[in-house]
């Protein structure tokens, strides 16, 4: 009895579990170096920017080549963060409905 119970939870902790991410696991790097991470590493280009407020400005980044999307939080002390990802990004429509 005591083996098969090892063995099931040797495989319950094998199979991997799929939990939705957290702002805990947010990434935060120097803005220099993550705008260069995005650029050579990702091959990200920047598709837009805004003001959220004073100190803070929102970017999207889009890989065209596969269409994986990145919103990135700069803040004015010089640090950056994504703080949203996705895939399929579509670019505005020129003649929308």
């Amino acid at each position: 009895m005591i083996s098969r119970c090892a063995i099931f939870l040797c495989i319950s902790l094998a199979i991997p579990t799929h939990t939705q991410a957290r702002m805990s696991d947010v990434i935060c790097d120097d803005s220099t170096r993550m705008i260069k991470t995005l650029k050579e590493t990702r091959g990200a280009k920047r598709q837009g920017m805004g003001l959220r407020d004073p100190e803070t400005m929102l970017e999207v980044w889009v890989t065209v080549r596969n269409g994986d999307w990145v919103i990135v939080q700069n803040y004015a002390n010089g640090t950056s963060c994504i703080v949203a990802m996705g895939e399929h990004w579509e670019g505005s429509l020129t003649n929308p409905a």
